[in-house]
């Protein structure tokens, strides 16, 4: 009877009287100058994002409301909420550690509240997946609208952006062919305007996955923040919002394994984030659905890289969106999407191709004939060092380090990374592979994105650029370089990663999809009779606990298990071997 009650009418706080429970809640909200015909109104949830410590999110104000017009234009009762709000830049230790916090916060906060439908402000990195995640566990009829990626920039005669060129500079900084005066100007150059990362990291990849499962309004991903358009389709996000309230719209019904797979086959073909495997894991497994880590490996050989963007091109997304944006990429890879998937406009996935503005001559976006790549951008690798898999981002890695041997020099710890790296007796050569240990989920806590290991001051003084690193931290989507993340399972947990020594050999083959420590059976065994954990949740207080005793490993999202769905009733991808 409860699921039935509408607007104002939802969720009553219990005081044992429904109707004295809604007399109070209107006597109360007509404080803000609501009128009694108002309040009858379908009440759409707006939750809002900003925060002076995210400029990814700073035009949010004027998308909530743009937004407002819209439900208001529709016949509903916008309600702007605050959540957390998430900064990569701006969370210790890292914002991964506190996606989920912001999913449970999220989640609650609409069920707490009335509301027949939520639109969604997310941006930075850990936003977007922390409210899919939301949506899906609690399945209200929701949208989702991005902030936008910001403009690109310049230094000098050179065209920069966030956030790639933010670590290829500071690497010429570190090498000393950028002094500190030239760094600090940069820093002023490089991010112009509010709005996400202007590259394929983490931020535009999660919108444009977004886009592709039907969360979001076609064209939604990739228009600038500071764009007028970004404005017009929050509006009509705001009108779709009080048409899916009344449709009973719910996210089970968009997001599918169908609709996921398309979504990972997009992630091939933008040569998105590895961030992305995790955050799509968790968020399909809070519907209740495996992600195939051997089937998404197999999809990526058969998808290409079309799209010409840092860091696995040149361009920047403000290019991409004049480009034509995402829909240019589904039109290209159609053949290759299961286009019955139902999206947020009511409309298949295939209508919404169709009905996309036709292609104008350009070069961001590859044809399949002719694409960046032949196949898809990150890869699964398997062996002794990473039973539960490992990821590589081979778009944006050294081609001559794809298949390498070389000689571990490891780091046990983050700290240990900082006080050792730059050290001139640090005995490392460009051959040797860096290893970080105890960076992951349960181990840094939050699995940063150290992963983007730096290259030791001495050889990047030497003109060295990229070496093979593994960890089982991640790496930022704005990053580059021959770089192994999200050993599975962590060090922190007793993993293989956690038995390495220095000067252990190690291989890598990325086309074999090998990663492989070299030491006996016996040796290893051994080894592990003498390990002993460095992490406990003894002593930990508050959400620092909770995440310590419950977060699970990458290759189930780490997500808390509490808020998963188990057992699994589907799994996605499906392709033939």
């Amino acid at each position: 009877m409860a699921e039935s009650k509408k607007g104002m009418r939802k969720g009553l706080t219990s005081y044992g009287d429904e109707e004295f429970s809604l007399f109070l809640r209107k006597a109360f909200i007509k404080a803000g100058g609501y009128s009694e015909d108002t309040l009858e109104l379908p009440v759409v949830g707006i939750a809002n994002t900003y925060s002076e410590y995210n400029p990814c999110h700073g035009n949010a104000p004027e998308l909530v409301a743009a937004i407002k017009r819209g439900v208001m234009f529709a016949g509903g009762l916008p309600i702007e909420f605050p959540t957390i709000s998430l900064h990569e830049s701006f969370a210790h230790p890292t914002s991964m550690f506190l996606r989920n916090l912001m999913a449970m916060d999220t989640e609650e906060m609409i069920r707490a509240q009335p509301m027949d439908a939520v639109v969604l402000i997310g941006g930075c990195d850990k936003t977007v997946p922390a409210q899919l995640m939301a949506a899906a566990s609690v399945n209200m009829p929701a949208i989702s609208v991005v902030s936008g990626p910001m403009l690109s920039g310049t230094h000098g005669a050179e065209r920069v952006g966030a956030c790639t060129d933010c670590r290829r500079l500071w690497g010429l900084h570190r090498a000393g062919e950028i002094d500190k005066e030239e760094i600090n100007e940069i820093s002023g150059r490089l991010i112009p305007t509010v709005g996400f990362c202007g590259v394929m990291g983490t931020a535009s990849t999660m919108a444009c996955l977004t886009e592709t499962l039907g969360m979001m309004l076609p064209g939604g991903a990739t228009i600038p923040a500071v764009h007028a358009d970004r404005m017009r389709h929050a509006e009509a996000a705001g009108r779709r919002a009080v048409e899916i309230a009344a449709e009973g719209l719910t996210p089970d019904k968009i997001m599918t394994p169908e609709s996921i797979a398309n979504a990972l086959r997009v992630l091939m073909a933008v040569g998105g984030s590895t961030n992305a495997i995790v955050h799509m894991t968790a968020v399909a497994g809070r519907l209740g659905i495996k992600v195939d880590l051997e089937a998404f490996d197999r999809m990526g050989r058969e998808t290409p890289v079309l799209v010409d963007l840092k860091p696995s091109g040149e361009n920047y997304m403000d290019d991409f969106h004049k480009a034509g944006g995402l829909r240019v990429v589904l039109r290209e890879i159609r053949h290759l999407l299961n286009l019955n998937c139902l999206t947020v406009t009511g409309k298949t996935l295939g209508e919404e191709i169709d009905a996309a503005p036709e292609p104008w001559p350009q070069t961001v976006v590859r044809t399949v004939d002719k694409p960046v790549s032949r196949s898809g951008g990150i890869v699964v690798l398997r062996g002794n060092l990473a039973p539960g898999g490992a990821i590589f981002k081979q778009s944006a890695a050294a081609e001559d380090l794809k298949r390498h041997t070389g000689r571990a020099v490891v780091f046990d710890s983050l700290e240990d990374l900082a006080a050792r790296i730059d050290d001139p007796d640090l005995e490392v050569s460009p051959q040797d592979i860096l290893v970080l240990r105890n960076a992951g989920p349960k181990g840094a806590p939050g699995m940063p994105e150290a992963g983007y290991i730096p290259i030791p001051r001495k050889l990047a003084q030497q003109g060295i650029k990229d070496m093979v690193r593994i960890s089982d931290a991640r790496m930022s989507g704005t990053a580059f370089g021959s770089i192994v993340l999200h050993v599975c399972p962590e060090a922190a947990i007793g993993g293989p990663l956690a038995l390495v020594r220095t000067g252990d050999l190690i291989r890598l083959d990325v086309p074999e999809r090998v990663l492989e420590l070299r030491v006996t059976d016996e040796e290893l065994e051994r080894r592990r009779a003498a390990w002993k954990p460095s992490v406990s949740s003894e002593g930990a207080r508050g959400y620092h606990k909770l995440h310590l005793e419950h977060v699970q490993q990458a290759d189930e999202g780490c997500d808390l298990d509490f808020m998963t769905r188990r057992p699994y009733v589907a799994a996605t991808p499906k392709v033939k071997a």
